[in-house]
């Protein structure tokens, strides 16, 4: 998926009151028991350009179950969407479903925006993976349903480790340094073995919860941040020696462009999302001529011994609380998400929402990789004031003075957690 994950932040005061203005009609229509007569649903842009056939299957679903409705789409950018429904959200026009990504929800949840949702009413609901699920989870009540996932990989060049004698993907961390140690050897150090860049945070807190540890925990409702601790400061500590052996690039940068650094042919390694290496040896991004047919996608081993936890993004679906058709949203829903549309968003590419489909991919070669990452995931902190640690970019400035050395690991880590405990509790 080529887009990055936005936290939601900043609807405060859009919502306040919220919770008394959805329908409890059963029929999920309007006021007095009537069926709904329309319904609005937003999606990205991802839907209208890549699988339209897979909306207008869910249309067919829920006008065959209501006859007469009106089902109007709504397509955004992602860039643009959460500041149109921060918009909307402080009137009586909100749309009935709602696409966000799975960063996004708790901000919206925590202020009340999302009505409670009935998982068992959705298909596959007890098989939701896991990083998927703690997003649409607040508080033991479910407020979204899963959509689909996008996992994260390693990716590297056959070329430069076939040069530096290596011969196949790493299957354990010792495997992956090793080959990485001969690579870095043979390219010198002008060249990044592995480019990974510092303020990645997706990355490195993979390291953290390999080791152990956690960004926060919780205790009775109440979380404190966790990155002091032995285990977190152990996958942090690992973060480093890979950052001091083999990125030999700017330390000051996140992953925005990880693919186009990747494309400019200074490097041999990335961990990101699946879809970055394709895209780095798509003819507009590959500078070099040389990485079509030479990127190699692989399960990131971890330093534990298993394989990295990844950071498991995606999106949700889920229905405002002031929308005046609320069932007929979820019927939508369901249409949408459930088994007919599961296997048509793999087809596009997607990993599933359920671990019962993810399991039949991990059988074909072409998607065994990223379906086998994705089963070991971790997510962040569904704390009422994390989208506030998101925005204050809390754990970039931490990775960013490790990478650079401006700060040990234990000093970084300490401000860190000073700063998540001031809002990570406060809505």
């Amino acid at each position: 998926m080529k887009r990055k994950l936005i936290a939601a932040v900043g609807v405060a005061g859009m919502v306040i009151g919220l919770a008394a203005c959805g329908s409890d009609d059963p029929k999920g229509g309007a006021a007095g028991g009537e069926p709904a007569k329309e319904l609005t649903v937003w999606l990205t842009v991802d839907a209208q350009n890549n699988w339209p056939e897979l909306v207008k299957a869910a249309d067919a679903a829920v006008v065959a179950k209501n006859p007469g409705i009106k089902i109007k789409h709504e397509y955004y950018g992602w860039p643009d969407k959460n500041a149109k429904l921060d918009a909307v959200l402080a009137t009586d026009k909100a749309p009935d479903v709602v696409e966000m990504g799975n960063t996004e929800m708790l901000g919206y949840t925590v202020k009340g925006a999302f009505a409670e949702l009935d998982p068992a009413k959705f298909e596959n609901s007890d098989a939701w993976l896991d990083g998927l699920k703690s997003s649409v989870t607040y508080n033991g009540k479910t407020y979204g349903v899963p959509y689909y996932a996008g996992g994260r990989v390693a990716n590297w060049r056959k070329d430069v480790a076939k040069d530096a004698g290596v011969a196949a993907v790493p299957k354990t961390y010792a495997e992956l340094t090793a080959g990485l140690d001969k690579i870095q050897a043979k390219q010198g150090d002008k060249f990044s073995a592995w480019y990974q860049p510092s303020r990645d945070w997706y990355a490195a807190m993979s390291f953290v919860y390999d080791a152990g540890g956690s960004i926060a925990e919780e205790n009775g409702g109440t979380f404190k941040a966790n990155l002091s601790s032995p285990e977190s400061l152990k996958g942090l500590k690992e973060y480093k020696k890979i950052l001091d052996a083999y990125m030999h690039a700017d330390k000051t940068k996140d992953e925005s462009d990880r693919y186009i650094v990747y494309g400019q042919g200074q490097s041999g390694m990335i961990f990101g999302a699946a879809w970055e290496g394709a895209t780095a040896e798509d003819p507009k991004s590959d500078k070099t001529g040389k990485l079509k047919g030479n990127l190699e996608n692989f399960v990131m081993p971890g330093p534990s011994g298993a394989n990295m936890p990844v950071f498991l993004g995606g999106s949700d679906l889920a229905v405002p609380v002031k929308s005046k058709a609320q069932a007929t949203a979820a019927e939508w829903i369901n249409a949408y998400t459930g088994a007919k549309g599961q296997k048509g968003l793999m087809a596009k590419g997607n990993l599933p929402n359920n671990k019962t489909d993810l399991a039949t991919l991990k059988n074909d070669p072409a998607t065994a990789v990223p379906a086998t990452a994705a089963e070991s995931s971790w997510f962040v902190p569904m704390a009422p004031g994390w989208g506030q640690v998101e925005k204050a970019q809390v754990l970039q400035t931490m990775l960013q003075s490790i990478g650079t050395g401006k700060q040990s690991v234990e000093a970084a880590a300490k401000e860190a957690d000073a700063a998540i405990d001031k809002v990570i509790n406060t809505k």
